[in-house]
Protein backbone atom coordinates (compact mmCIF):
# COMPACT_ATOMS: atom_id res chain seq x y z
CA UNK A 1 0.00 0.00 0.00
CA UNK A 2 0.97 3.39 -1.01
CA UNK A 3 1.53 6.12 1.96
CA UNK A 4 3.24 8.88 0.17
CA UNK A 5 0.10 11.51 -1.75
CA UNK A 6 0.35 10.83 -5.18
CA UNK A 7 0.97 14.26 -7.35
CA UNK A 8 -1.00 13.67 -10.83
CA UNK A 9 -2.62 16.42 -13.08
CA UNK A 10 -6.20 16.15 -13.49
CA UNK A 11 -9.15 14.37 -12.28
CA UNK A 12 -9.25 11.91 -14.76
CA UNK A 13 -5.45 11.06 -14.05
CA UNK A 14 -6.48 10.44 -10.19
CA UNK A 15 -9.33 8.36 -10.74
CA UNK A 16 -7.10 5.75 -13.14
CA UNK A 17 -4.35 5.63 -10.43
CA UNK A 18 -6.80 4.66 -8.00
CA UNK A 19 -8.33 1.70 -10.60
CA UNK A 20 -4.81 0.17 -10.41
CA UNK A 21 -3.57 0.78 -7.09
CA UNK A 22 -7.03 1.33 -4.63
CA UNK A 23 -8.06 4.06 -2.66
CA UNK A 24 -4.48 6.47 -2.33
CA UNK A 25 -4.50 9.82 -1.36
CA UNK A 26 -4.08 11.65 -4.35
CA UNK A 27 -4.44 15.52 -5.13
CA UNK A 28 -4.28 16.49 -8.77
CA UNK A 29 -2.40 19.73 -9.99
CA UNK A 30 -5.76 21.27 -12.28
CA UNK A 31 -2.84 20.84 -15.28
CA UNK A 32 -0.12 23.69 -15.43
CA UNK A 33 -2.41 25.61 -13.20
CA UNK A 34 -0.53 24.77 -10.13
CA UNK A 35 -0.93 27.40 -7.85
CA UNK A 36 0.97 28.56 -4.73
CA UNK A 37 -1.13 27.69 -2.50
CA UNK A 38 -1.59 23.66 -3.96
CA UNK A 39 2.61 23.75 -4.59
CA UNK A 40 2.48 24.82 -0.51
CA UNK A 41 0.25 22.06 0.47
CA UNK A 42 2.35 19.51 -1.46
CA UNK A 43 5.56 20.68 0.01
CA UNK A 44 3.93 20.47 3.67
CA UNK A 45 2.70 16.60 2.56
CA UNK A 46 6.20 15.58 1.40
CA UNK A 47 7.49 16.46 5.08
CA UNK A 48 4.04 14.91 6.50
CA UNK A 49 3.89 11.66 4.43
CA UNK A 50 5.93 11.74 1.35
CA UNK A 51 5.17 12.64 -1.92
CA UNK A 52 4.89 10.92 -5.44
CA UNK A 53 4.80 12.70 -8.81
CA UNK A 54 3.12 10.88 -11.32
CA UNK A 55 2.80 13.45 -14.22
CA UNK A 56 1.92 12.67 -18.23
CA UNK A 57 4.85 11.70 -20.37
CA UNK A 58 4.88 15.41 -22.35
CA UNK A 59 6.53 18.39 -22.31
CA UNK A 60 3.72 19.97 -19.88
CA UNK A 61 4.39 16.95 -17.58
CA UNK A 62 7.76 17.49 -17.20
CA UNK A 63 7.38 21.20 -16.54
CA UNK A 64 4.85 20.65 -13.73
CA UNK A 65 7.54 17.82 -12.64
CA UNK A 66 10.12 20.33 -12.57
CA UNK A 67 7.93 23.03 -10.25
CA UNK A 68 7.31 20.57 -7.69
CA UNK A 69 11.11 19.78 -7.88
CA UNK A 70 12.30 22.78 -7.44
CA UNK A 71 10.13 23.33 -4.19
CA UNK A 72 10.00 19.61 -3.24
CA UNK A 73 13.33 18.07 -3.81
CA UNK A 74 12.74 15.16 -1.76
CA UNK A 75 9.26 14.39 -3.89
CA UNK A 76 10.12 10.73 -5.29
CA UNK A 77 8.70 10.00 -9.10
CA UNK A 78 6.98 7.70 -11.42
CA UNK A 79 7.19 7.71 -14.57
CA UNK A 80 4.93 6.21 -17.77
CA UNK A 81 6.17 5.82 -21.00
CA UNK A 82 4.67 7.80 -24.04
CA UNK A 83 3.47 4.77 -25.45
CA UNK A 84 1.97 3.35 -22.65
CA UNK A 85 -0.09 7.00 -22.09
CA UNK A 86 -0.77 7.32 -25.19
CA UNK A 87 -4.82 6.40 -26.68
CA UNK A 88 -5.86 7.82 -30.12
CA UNK A 89 -3.16 10.21 -30.21
CA UNK A 90 -3.66 11.81 -26.58
CA UNK A 91 -0.89 11.61 -23.84
CA UNK A 92 -2.09 11.23 -20.74
CA UNK A 93 -1.88 9.18 -17.25
CA UNK A 94 -5.77 8.95 -17.95
CA UNK A 95 -5.03 6.77 -20.93
CA UNK A 96 -2.80 3.88 -19.41
CA UNK A 97 -3.66 0.56 -18.65
CA UNK A 98 -3.97 -0.38 -15.05
CA UNK A 99 -1.13 -3.14 -15.43
CA UNK A 100 0.60 0.25 -16.71
CA UNK A 101 0.32 2.09 -14.19
CA UNK A 102 0.92 -0.98 -11.49
CA UNK A 103 4.61 -1.38 -13.45
CA UNK A 104 5.37 2.58 -13.05
CA UNK A 105 4.71 2.05 -9.65
CA UNK A 106 6.98 -0.95 -9.08
CA UNK A 107 9.62 1.79 -10.04
CA UNK A 108 8.90 4.59 -7.36
CA UNK A 109 12.89 6.57 -8.25
CA UNK A 110 14.18 9.14 -5.52
CA UNK A 111 16.51 11.57 -6.32
CA UNK A 112 20.08 11.62 -4.63
CA UNK A 113 21.05 14.44 -2.59
CA UNK A 114 24.48 14.74 -4.32
CA UNK A 115 24.59 14.25 -7.66
CA UNK A 116 27.67 11.67 -8.75
CA UNK A 117 27.89 11.16 -12.36
CA UNK A 118 28.25 7.67 -12.49
CA UNK A 119 27.68 7.82 -16.16
CA UNK A 120 28.97 10.01 -19.48
CA UNK A 121 27.88 10.61 -23.36
CA UNK A 122 30.55 7.85 -23.52
CA UNK A 123 28.75 5.55 -21.65
CA UNK A 124 25.52 6.07 -24.19
CA UNK A 125 27.39 6.19 -27.31
CA UNK A 126 28.78 2.58 -26.40
CA UNK A 127 25.96 1.05 -25.61
CA UNK A 128 24.00 2.29 -28.92
CA UNK A 129 21.60 4.08 -26.94
CA UNK A 130 22.86 7.72 -28.69
CA UNK A 131 24.29 8.44 -32.28
CA UNK A 132 22.97 4.77 -33.53
CA UNK A 133 19.99 3.80 -35.82
CA UNK A 134 18.29 2.56 -32.90
CA UNK A 135 19.22 4.43 -30.13
CA UNK A 136 15.47 5.65 -29.34
CA UNK A 137 13.96 2.13 -29.33
CA UNK A 138 16.62 1.48 -26.61
CA UNK A 139 16.17 3.88 -25.01
CA UNK A 140 12.57 3.31 -24.69
CA UNK A 141 12.76 -0.05 -23.72
CA UNK A 142 15.52 0.48 -21.24
CA UNK A 143 13.73 3.72 -19.82
CA UNK A 144 10.81 1.70 -19.38
CA UNK A 145 12.54 -1.19 -17.65
CA UNK A 146 14.58 1.72 -15.21
CA UNK A 147 11.71 3.11 -14.81
CA UNK A 148 12.89 6.43 -15.59
CA UNK A 149 10.75 7.18 -18.61
CA UNK A 150 11.82 7.53 -22.41
CA UNK A 151 13.36 10.71 -23.47
CA UNK A 152 16.50 12.04 -25.83
CA UNK A 153 19.88 11.18 -24.95
CA UNK A 154 20.76 14.26 -22.86
CA UNK A 155 17.72 14.11 -20.65
CA UNK A 156 18.21 9.89 -20.30
CA UNK A 157 21.53 10.55 -19.09
CA UNK A 158 20.81 12.62 -16.46
CA UNK A 159 17.78 10.99 -15.06
CA UNK A 160 20.22 7.62 -15.24
CA UNK A 161 22.89 9.85 -12.50
CA UNK A 162 20.17 11.74 -10.74
CA UNK A 163 18.17 8.85 -9.77
CA UNK A 164 21.41 7.15 -8.67
CA UNK A 165 20.85 4.22 -10.69
CA UNK A 166 23.89 1.77 -10.27
CA UNK A 167 26.11 0.54 -12.79
CA UNK A 168 25.64 -2.68 -12.52
CA UNK A 169 21.74 -2.20 -13.00
CA UNK A 170 22.21 -0.10 -15.84
CA UNK A 171 24.85 -3.05 -17.74
CA UNK A 172 22.47 -5.53 -16.54
CA UNK A 173 19.71 -4.15 -18.39
CA UNK A 174 21.01 -3.16 -21.02
CA UNK A 175 21.65 -7.05 -21.50
CA UNK A 176 18.28 -8.11 -20.71
CA UNK A 177 16.92 -5.74 -23.51
CA UNK A 178 19.13 -6.30 -26.04
CA UNK A 179 18.76 -10.24 -25.41
CA UNK A 180 15.10 -9.55 -25.78
CA UNK A 181 15.89 -8.31 -29.07
CA UNK A 182 18.07 -11.46 -30.02
CA UNK A 183 15.30 -13.87 -28.77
Amino acid sequence: MIKELIVVEGKNDAHAVRLALGEVDIIWTEGYGLTKKKLEYIAEMANRQGVIVFTDPDTVGEQIRNRIRAQVPQAKHVYLTRKAATKQGDIGVENASVHEICVAFAHIQQEQETLVEKFTIEDLLTVGLMGAIRASEYRLALGSKLGIGDTNAKQFLHRLNRFGISRELFFRAVEEVKHGERS
